[in-house]
């Protein structure tokens, strides 16, 4: 297992990034790692043969996360002009007001539990019921810092609010995101993979599979917030941070118009995203109607999107560099290869699934994507589910905890990514030991605990 290129380039990956070597680096080192790797020696391949192959692999693989990109600029844009309407100021306005410029232990304690199982529910509302994903992050947490340092409240406890609503509700509930990945992804490459075998999956049974593994995170959660992270924890302040005045004074200025505009923003473009399947064209459409609404002019739309780019490029930067990991992993049939290597060590039932469980960690820890994963190892998966006598819900467990595990986790996932860009707004908060490893510790864990659980019980 520690020989195959895949777990080695996964390995190279993790030390670079806790390392603080730049994701995207990392990512473009754990590929060629993995294409030399894989392709030395293949078909009388020498070293020069295998890099130009995994050169080839890798930027050939790159336009497939152009378009998330694309997504993360709009999205970006979008978020600062509903900044530039005075909704955020608004809304930290109200959220000081509410406990005081003083606040007492008392509330103290109420308003740090409010704000982080808050962040929760907006996360979760991202997936299905707005289903906007990582959109409403640098438009909600920035305005909210001023407020968290006041109440001090460790930042990787809000990682972990925002991270847990992004991964566990599109595993559990099948709307928005959730019916994409369990019906369009989980329950059609199964059921494609299963064909042979009698196995057929439906998104009724998906989601009942998929219960106790997100049990696991709830608890992985409570832990974060109750245990980990309860201390206070004071960051420094190395400029002012605004002050209820401060904002009150910018809130005076916010014209009543512009919150109309920006709500009637906010309703055309989950709607239209809704009805075209298309981020960037809801995005484009919010954008229009700040500009027509008087938000901004429009000889301002390069500096809204520039501050749009600067805002989000590190994700996009990151997801496409992933898409050109993930073509060369493919590329060397390193995932089979571990797949198959790991029959011959298979002793019993429970260690199948505990390393089946482990091989979806490393995968889906390397892509970043969660949806990408499902096609690369559904196909191995199922046969293998059914030689050991697991039951069908049991082999849909295993599938989608696999593709889901280390998606919480991973430095190359937009779900510890998009926490990173709104917690990160004054620089502050460390992408890989503030949102990563805690991540890491309190859901995948977890995920892997639970989901060998529902393997054994289902």
């Amino acid at each position: 297992m520690l020989s195959n290129e895949v777990v080695i380039s996964i390995i190279v990956l993790l030390g670079l990034s806790l390392l603080r070597i730049n994701v995207v680096i990392a990512l473009i080192i754990a590929a060629l790692t993995c294409g030399l790797i894989g392709n030395y020696g293949v078909d009388g391949a020498g070293l020069f043969d295998a890099l130009t192959k995994t050169i080839k692999s890798f930027t050939g693989g790159l336009g497939g996360g152009a378009e998330t990109a694309m997504n993360y600029a709009v999205l970006g844009a979008f978020a600062i002009a509903l900044s530039r309407s005075g909704v955020t100021d608004l809304l930290a306005y109200k959220v000081i007001k509410s406990f005081g410029q003083r606040p007492s232990g008392r509330s103290v304690m109420w308003f740090k539990y409010a704000v982080l199982f808050v962040l929760v529910a907006f996360s979760m509302s991202s997936q299905n019921l707005i289903p906007i994903h990582i959109a409403f992050i640098p438009i909600l947490v920035p305005p909210l810092l001023s407020v968290m340092n006041q109440l001090k409240i460790d930042r990787r406890a809000v990682a972990c609010a925002l991270t847990f609503g992004l991964t566990a509700t599109y595993m559990l509930i099948p709307a928005g995101f959730g019916l994409i990945f369990i019906e369009s992804i989980l329950v059609k490459n199964i059921n494609q993979a299963g064909q042979s075998f009698n196995l057929v999956a439906s998104t009724a049974e998906m989601t009942k599979a998929m219960a106790i593994p997100v049990a696991g995170m709830i608890v992985g959660l409570l832990f974060a917030f109750f245990v980990s992270y309860r201390k206070p924890r004071s960051y420094v302040e190395d400029r002012q941070e605004p002050t209820a005045d401060d904002i009150a004074e910018r809130v005076a200025k916010v014209k009543s118009f512009h919150i109309g505009i920006s709500i009637f923003a906010i309703i055309a473009t989950c709607g239209v995203q809704l009805a075209t399947g298309s981020t960037i064209i809801g995005g484009l459409v919010g954008l229009i109607i700040f500009a027509l609404g008087g938000v901004f002019k429009l000889k301002q739309s390069n500096d809204i999107f520039q501050e749009g780019l600067r805002l989000m490029a590190m994700i996009g930067f990151v997801m496409i560099a992933a898409s050109g990991y993930a073509s060369v992993v493919n590329s060397t049939g390193g995932v089979a290869a571990l797949v198959e290597g790991l029959k011959g060590a298979i002793a019993s039932k429970e260690m199948a699934a505990l390393l089946m469980l482990v091989v979806g960690l490393l995968i889906t820890m390397g892509i970043g994507s969660s949806f990408s994963t499902v096609p690369i190892i559904a196909s191995i998966y199922v046969p293998l589910c059914v030689s050991f006598g697991f039951s069908p819900l049991a082999t849909m467990s295993i599938i989608g905890v696999a593709a889901a595990l280390g998606d919480a986790g991973s430095p190359a996932s937009d779900s510890t990514l998009g926490p990173t860009s709104g917690l990160n707004a004054d620089g502050k908060h460390d992408h890989i030991w503030d949102s990563v490893v805690p991540t890491f510790i309190h859901f995948n864990i977890p995920l892997l605990v639970f989901g060998w659980i529902a393997a054994m019980v289902l």
